[in-house]
């Protein structure tokens, strides 16, 4: 699965203004909502999804890097959002480093297999040092939407 399927342009935050980890997710999931991904009425009920999933653990992978995710009920295909935070936020990653990088993924329950691809994605590519160094120095989403472009077509010729 590339970043192309779900990821969504227009809920790429390059300046992300939260500075902790409710205030990020709330920013995250409004980002699907301004982007017509989400529907504002379900804003409350998917920010409260997310942060009860991260009461099972925490999705701060290490590295800088977040993956928050839910599966909920009023989105119809998978949908991500992209955040960069350059004064990182205090995730409870599993290093105790500050979270730099978030991608957020909602997807809809019936399709745990999307769910789990774009997981497996994300995971994989932000495994990636260079990668990540160059997500942290984007301050444009159209820089951010290049490099995750770029990752596709590396990944797919590799």
């Amino acid at each position: 699965m590339k970043f192309a399927d779900f990821v969504c342009k227009k809920a790429i935050c390059p300046k992300l203004a939260a500075t902790d980890k409710p205030a990020v997710v709330r920013e995250l999931v409004q980002s699907l909502v301004d982007a017509g991904e989400i529907k504002a009425e379900t804003f409350n009920d998917v920010v409260a999804a997310v942060l009860q999933r991260e009461e099972l653990g925490s999705t701060g992978i290490g590295r800088g890097v977040a993956v928050p995710h839910t599966k909920h009920a009023s989105v119809e295909k998978l949908c991500g959002a992209v955040g960069v935070s350059q004064g990182g936020v205090d995730f409870a990653s599993l290093d105790g480093d500050p979270v730099h990088l978030l991608f957020l993924l909602v997807s809809p329950p019936d399709r745990p297999g999307d769910h789990l691809r774009a997981l497996e994605n994300v995971s994989r590519q932000l495994r990636d040092d260079q990668f990540c160094r160059f997500l942290k120095q984007s301050y444009a989403s159209e820089d951010i939407w290049e490099l995750l472009e770029e990752s596709d077509r590396n990944q797919y010729t590799s």
